[in-house]
């Protein structure tokens, strides 16, 4: 089959202007060539698929591609004369204080930058209604975050008015703007791109995207969903032990995932342990022969002992329609997929006359105030180096990212443009059935 290249629109990130300033890197005895600098012609495909590429050459189509990050030789800011900022939104994550450390850190030493702002409490912090000051932010103010969960800088949800904030910044003399956050807060830094567009002052903006779900376009992985399905690895283990630990003895855990369900899928692959899995993704029914209730009566029957692991947002339509609004981000607030299940179960077994020992875990804000594992640690760092190497050379309205495991500078209008999902019909869904055994529909009128 041959697959057509989707239409992605416009690819290219947008330069405040010429560089005149040779990068501090070359003074200090960096070699001037090698792999390790980048041009922003040096670029990477999009789609890496044979048939994709074939398909281009075939009607002479242009192949889709995009900026590699790294270092540049040339700087649009003088950095002694830079002034950043560095501001955080939405909820917790795992690696926040890793990214704010990295982009710190890189600023002062790699580029010599001797002003550094942490804006509080998100967006809120540029509006100067709310009374927040920023904090001056310098390698020892930093030097033992990335040890700890939550934001150094403090968090909030909800948009603020562009303009005001605009303003604010350059009230603030700042060049460069770090925005640490997820698609919310990027369409705000992306409001915040287009206002400066129409001014004077030159000021990058430049995103480093943060979504515990990983469920952003256009990049292998996001920081904290490593750390995430790592924590969640040990609520799954303690109800596995709970349930087979217990005459009919069910474990049933609820994970993060509101419109995407990786965090519950990496989390049951990694322990083997569960039975089944309910993402947002995929429907299912609880009544008829094959709904989930006969299923796992079906199991309790067979093994004694079953582990259920949902998404948050799995399940929706199951529960009594009614419109609970949304949260401060814009966000449909979700009924609670967890003890409506909880109920459902206990209820089912009571009318049957069967004993049934049930052991419900929510561990959400646990997962998400820890400390970054090891590995999401490097991958903070790394985000936070390149996102100051972007704004350094003029760059804005992009984010930094990985993509094929290079890390790349994709516009944020992109990444914003919708959501990533599991495939139902793909790898990872197929892995997830073969290693729980449930069926791939649950229900006689469900259908992928």
């Amino acid at each position: 089959m041959t697959r057509k290249p989707p239409s992605y629109g416009n690819l290219t990130i947008n330069n405040l202007g010429p560089r005149l300033f040779p990068s501090p890197s070359l003074q200090r005895g960096y070699p001037s060539e090698g792999p390790a600098w980048h041009s922003d012609g040096d670029r990477i495909l999009l789609n890496d698929h044979i048939s994709v590429v074939e398909h281009a050459i075939k009607y002479h189509k242009p192949l889709k591609s995009i900026e590699l990050a790294g270092p540049r030789r040339e700087l649009f800011f003088e950095p002694s004369k830079t002034t950043c900022a560095i501001v955080t939104c939405g909820g917790l994550c795992p690696g926040l204080n890793d990214v704010i450390r990295s982009i710190v850190m890189q600023a002062w030493y790699g580029y010599g930058c001797r002003r550094i702002l942490g804006i509080p409490f998100g967006y809120e912090g540029l509006n100067p209604a709310f009374g927040h000051e920023p904090i001056e932010l310098n390698p020892r103010a930093v030097s033992t975050i990335h040890y700890f969960g939550g934001t150094l800088l403090g968090s909030s949800r909800g948009k603020q008015d562009s303009t005001i904030m605009a303003n604010r910044l350059e009230e603030l003399g700042v060049n460069l703007l770090f925005v640490i956050g997820g698609d919310g807060s990027q369409r705000g830094a992306h409001d915040l791109f287009q206002e400066f567009e129409k001014r004077t002052h030159p000021i990058a903006v430049v995103g480093v995207p943060k979504t515990i779900d990983n469920d952003l376009l256009y990049m292998d992985r996001s920081f904290g969903y490593q750390t995430a399905f790592t924590s969640a690895f040990q609520a799954v283990i303690s109800a596995h032990t709970e349930a087979s630990g217990a005459r009919n003895g069910l474990g049933l855990v609820k994970l993060m995932g509101r419109d995407s369900g990786f965090i519950a899928c990496s989390a049951a692959l990694a322990t083997g342990e569960a039975n089944f899995v309910l993402i947002p993704e995929v429907p299912f029914q609880l009544e008829g022969e094959q709904g989930l209730l006969a299923l796992v009566e079906r199991r309790l029957a067979e093994r004694k002992h079953a582990v259920i692991i949902t998404a948050e947002g799995a399940g929706q339509n199951l529960m009594a329609a009614c419109d609970l609004g949304t949260d401060a981000s814009g966000n449909q607030r979700y009924g609670d997929i967890g003890t409506f299940l909880k109920d459902r179960f206990s209820e089912h077994f009571k009318a049957k006359n069967t004993e049934l020992n049930l052991k419900y875990i929510d561990p959400s804000y646990i997962i998400r105030s820890v400390p970054a594992a090891p590995e999401d640690r490097v991958f903070c760092y790394n985000l936070g180096r390149h996102a100051v190497h972007a704004a350094m050379a003029g760059k804005t309205g992009m984010v930094v990212a990985r993509w094929h495991h290079r890390f790349v500078h994709l516009p944020m209008n992109l990444v914003t443009s919708g959501r990533r999902k599991v495939d139902p019909q793909g790898d990872l869904w197929r892995s997830v059935l073969e290693s729980t055994g449930q069926p791939a529909k649950m229900g006689a009128d469900v259908g992928l």
